[in-house]
């Protein structure tokens, strides 16, 4: 392929910068994760949604969320799952508690997001708002698309 000469004329694009899509990692039956998901489909921002019940995340991928987080962040310790597990009354560590999220997803705090390097677990609707307001930029991507 030739490239093209250089022009005089100044080239403006036009439309909306492309981004890479923002991950949500949930489930159909959770209200927060159907929150997250409205959320970014009233600002178009791209989605790439895993369902937890079809799909388990990766353990590099909870780990992430983890390294960044915190485990207890990542848990949801008012939930149903948390409750009939009686984890209430253990005490963990960060590595233990990575554990048990791995081996049981439904003690996660949903939705996990995911944009770039920037990661949250939970409505975090505040943090969201960050992300869309300086979504602006192209995210360029090295992986391989699935």
């Amino acid at each position: 392929m030739v490239p093209l000469p250089p022009t005089p004329y100044p080239v403006v694009m036009t439309g909306q910068p492309s981004r890479a899509p923002i991950q949500v990692f949930g489930r159909d039956d959770s209200k927060a994760t159907r929150a997250a998901l409205r959320f970014f489909k009233e600002r178009r921002v791209p989605v790439s949604y895993v369902d937890l019940r079809v799909r388990p995340i990766a353990p590099g991928e909870l780990r992430r969320f983890v390294e960044r987080l915190g485990a207890a962040a990542c848990a949801d310790t008012e939930g149903r799952a948390w409750r009939d597990a009686g984890l209430g009354y253990l005490r963990m560590d960060g590595a233990e508690l990575t554990e048990r999220l791995l081996a049981d997803q439904r003690l996660l705090r949903l939705p996990l997001c995911r944009d770039g390097r920037e990661v949250s677990a939970g409505p975090a609707e505040p943090t969201w708002k960050s992300w869309v307001a300086t979504g602006t930029t192209i995210h360029t991507g090295t992986g391989a698309a699935r």
